[in-house]
């Protein structure tokens, strides 16, 4: 028969197969997927064959049993007709005769053939459905024992549990590997928490966002305007504006409007303002989210913002000053310089010696400043001042008295080489397991040791600030050392930036530009670029860069050419590395990637084993970028290795296809399922690039990547270069970038540092009344008000929406809050609190 005969078979209404599992041929240990050897024993087609093979999502399926698959036959490439499952159910024995064969089956220890033949002659054939609805009713066989009734219900209700969960989730539509993590997290409770409110798998489950959840929601008979739906929403919505554009807060305005698109995206209904608003304010009075002073917060970013301010002051008020007695600094910095043969220059001097009589310092610098140098010598005089070795064999399983961290693996690896003492990144030092980022998480364990430096502290986002400063205790010293113009973090908040701009903390940025040797122009090129210029000689070709003008089309060709002249001269995959702002497109991440594997890792004869991946291809010898943190492994998120191996699903025990990566010293296996952690990294984003130094950065810039086109993206990518620079684009988009500045992130770290007094000043909002209108547009400007018209609002809060009050002709107002009064700043959410602390709120 024709396949495409076979496969009309299967073409009408619900396909199935009925048929008892003959054999298991693989399971995926980590999430539910199967292919089973069915034999057929009834269908709805005029299918032929004795036997199938199927495929899907299946729980505890046993051999021997008989089960009823729905789903469609598929022509698999590599092994022909299949049946794909897309849910399924087991066959409860029809007879009286098929009940006894499954309660005497080894299913049931300890019920033989007598015993299964006197519960069917009780209960008859209907008697697995009339013991999982009431197992009591077992005791009226007398053969059987309270512990062996016991055992016979919990075998059935753990079965038919599992497989009634597993099949509500393939009707839901999940696949194999999130139908697995969802049953990981709410077990037994999967169906009915789903039922109850489908949204939470939003703020449970990994990958599964406000649409999936919201067409579940919607099967389930949810209404487009449901408080559940709504409030979702708004938590989506917040916790989707803090991750996508790094702040930590918003404000009602732009939440409630972005809310609202949302909604009205996923169904085609229109949503009422005022009734978003007032689950808004829900949320505010159960604590779900967070309201200070008009701005809007996730829990944990709130909270985190206070503990880092919180943690500053604790580590200044250790002392003003720390005074080394019988020591003068600056003679002991001079004959540091004589023992290494070195010369600091002023602000390195300067810089040493805050950060040594310093609790928490700051230090900063572009490229070629000395940060290094600066480092270098604060960690051999730190040594000398406190009496310690810096031989780490002195100190065998004791802790070594100044610890060394930065965000990422790369990082980290270059304080070491820099220093030759050990480093580690921030979450494994804190001991975090790198699945906490949006979360309050610890380390339960207090650090210890004598100095803290963190380099690359640019890249820290608040929640991971917030782990490692409540880590320190408060008589370690403590240095920050970044690049204040480099990007800010991928996650929520601009720490580094915030500390700085609050002028409470010790200071010191390096401006000189030392490392110039050979007459290198990439770094003149850096601080230019970081001053908002853009120099004459920008598109002339210098020893170390060169620029090649061309459009958004030619730019895949361009770096072709580049890199195939580098291979000729030995520059391997591992020397260059290309940098892009977005993943699409021609001139994108993707094309870019595709077109490297091909000139540094081709399989021309289609000999070589390579596994396929969603659009991806990967292949011994290929580069890696790592992309979560995973410190369970010693890998993290921009951490780059190469495949060394690679075995097929037939060649390995667990029967899963397997990829062996190898970071630096460090091998990682990958399973199947996890290979959506990393991904190929001969082209990768200017931010997972940071913290990183490659020997030739090929950097492309046109307009087509419109928003992207700034100044410290630009900043970024170049001082990622250390030798050799290829500039190409259009010069207009580099001027662009050039012209452009970031704005500042929204947030209150800042305000925090210099107002904190130890304590949180959350005022909870008062109980609203109603909610009559709640304007979602864009800010006008207010029209003048006239004193004399001017609402008395004496006991008006922010989220109160009606009260009546008199004007002086003793005529009652009604007073209406809109965001446009709110915007204006004709409310005062403090009024009526003047004598009022944080406390009287408990």
């Amino acid at each position: 028969m024709e396949m495409q005969e076979k496969l009309n078979l299967f073409a009408g209404d619900d396909p199935f197969v009925v048929g008892q599992v003959a054999a298991i041929f693989y399971q995926n240990p980590t999430n539910f997927y199967k292919v089973v050897l069915v034999r057929v024993v009834e269908t709805n087609s005029t299918f032929k064959e004795k036997e199938i093979v199927v495929t899907g999502s299946f729980g505890q399926i046993q051999e021997e049993e008989v089960y009823r698959f729905y789903g469609k036959l598929t022509d698999h490439p590599k092994f022909g007709l299949q049946f794909n499952a897309e849910r399924y159910q087991q066959e409860r024995p029809t007879s009286a005769a098929g009940v006894v064969s499954y309660l005497s089956s080894d299913k049931f220890p300890g019920i033989g053939k007598k015993t299964a033949e006197s519960i069917v002659d009780a209960l008859g054939e209907y008697a697995i459905d009339e013991i999982l609805q009431n197992p009591a009713i077992l005791k009226g066989i007398p053969s059987l024992n309270d512990k062996k009734i016991a055992m016979i219900s919990e075998t059935l209700q753990a079965g038919d549990g599992m497989e009634q969960i597993i099949i509500g989730l393939n009707g839901f539509g999940f696949g194999s590997q999130l139908a697995f993590s969802i049953y990981q997290t709410y077990q037994e409770e999967t169906l009915s928490i789903i039922q109850e409110n489908p949204y939470q798998l939003v703020e449970d489950i990994e990958n599964i966002g406000f649409k999936k959840a919201d067409s579940i929601a919607e099967q389930l008979g949810f209404a487009a305007d449901s408080p559940a739906r709504l409030r979702a929403a708004i938590l989506y919505t917040l916790n989707e504006i803090c991750l996508s554009q790094g702040d930590t807060y918003t404000l009602a305005e732009p939440l409630l409007a972005e809310t609202i698109r949302i909604l009205e995206d996923s169904r085609p209904f229109m949503i009422e303002p005022d009734f978003v608003a007032n689950e808004l304010i829900g949320l505010l009075e159960e604590h779900r989210l967070i309201e200070n002073d008009e701005k809007l917060y996730i829990n944990t970013l709130y909270h985190a913002e206070w503990g880092v301010a919180n943690s500053v002051k604790r580590l200044l008020e250790r002392q003003k000053k720390i005074h080394y007695k019988g020591h003068d600094i600056p003679k002991e910095i001079r004959r540091l310089e004589k023992r290494l043969n070195i010369s600091y220059g002023d602000s390195q001097v300067k810089a040493i010696e805050e950060a040594l009589t310093s609790p928490l310092f700051l230090l900063t610098g572009g490229p070629g400043t000395g940060k290094t140098t600066v480092l270098n010598g604060i960690v051999e005089l730190f040594a000398e001042l406190n009496g310690l070795s810096l031989d780490i064999n002195d100190y065998h399983n004791a802790i070594f008295p100044i610890l060394l961290a930065a965000p990422t693996g790369r990082a980290a690896k270059r304080m070491n080489e820099s220093t030759g003492l050990p480093s580690s990144t921030i979450h494994r030092l804190l001991g975090l397991n790198g699945r906490d980022k949006n979360t309050d998480a610890l380390s339960e364990r207090e650090l210890e040791g004598g100095l803290l430096i963190v380099d690359e502290m640019s890249m820290v986002d608040t929640w991971l600030a917030n782990s490692l400063l409540k880590a320190v205790p408060s008589n370690m010293q403590v240095i920050l050392v970044g690049d204040k113009d480099q990007l800010p973090s991928v996650g929520p908040g601009q720490v580094l930036h915030d500390l700085l701009k609050s002028q409470m903390i010790p200071s010191m940025e390096l401006n000189e530009i030392y490392r110039q040797e050979d007459g290198s122009s990439i770094i003149q090129l850096a601080h230019e670029i970081k001053d908002g210029k853009l120099p004459a000689d920008f598109t002339s070709n210098k020893k170390d860069r060169s620029f090649f003008r061309c459009e958004s089309p030619q730019i895949e060709h361009v770096i072709k050419q580049v890199v195939e002249k580098a291979k000729a001269k030995g520059f391997t995959s591992q020397d260059i590395q290309v940098l892009a702002p977005m993943y699409r497109g021609p001139a994108g991440i993707d094309a870019l990637n595709k077109m490297m594997q091909e000139i540094f890792n081709p399989n021309d004869t289609g000999k070589r084993k390579e596994v396929k991946f969603n659009d991806k291809v990967y292949r011994i010898g290929d580069k890696i970028l790592h992309l979560v943190n995973n410190p369970e492994s010693n890998v993290f998120n921009g951490d780059m290795g190469e495949v060394v191996g690679i075995q097929l699903a037939k060649e390995t025990e667990d029967k899963v296809d397997e990829m062996i990566i190898q970071f630096d010293t460090n091998e990682v296996t990958y399973k199947r399922n996890e290979w959506n952690k990393i991904t190929l990294a001969y082209c990768c984003s200017i931010h997972k690039s940071q913290g990183s130094e490659f020997k030739m950065v090929i950097l492309p810039m046109v307009r087509n990547y419109h928003r992207m086109l700034r100044r410290d993206l630009l900043y970024t990518a170049i001082t990622r270069s250390r030798d050799l620079l290829i500039l190409c684009g259009e010069p207009q988009a580099f001027e662009t970038c050039v012209e452009k500045s970031s704005d500042d992130r929204l947030t209150t770290l800042k305000e925090r540092i210099v107002e904190t007094d130890e304590v949180e000043v959350h005022f909870e909002p008062l109980t609203p009344k109603k909610v009559d209108s709640l304007e979602v547009e864009e800010k006008q400007p207010a029209e003048p008000i006239k004193e004399e018209q001017q609402p008395k609002t004496e006991e008006l809060s922010l989220f109160e929406a009606e009260e009546t009050t008199t004007d002086p002709s003793n005529e009652p107002i009604s007073y209406h809050l809109t965001l446009k009064l709110v915007t204006s700043n004709q409310i005062n959410p403090m009024i009526g609190m003047e004598n009022c602390s944080p406390y009287d709120f408990n």
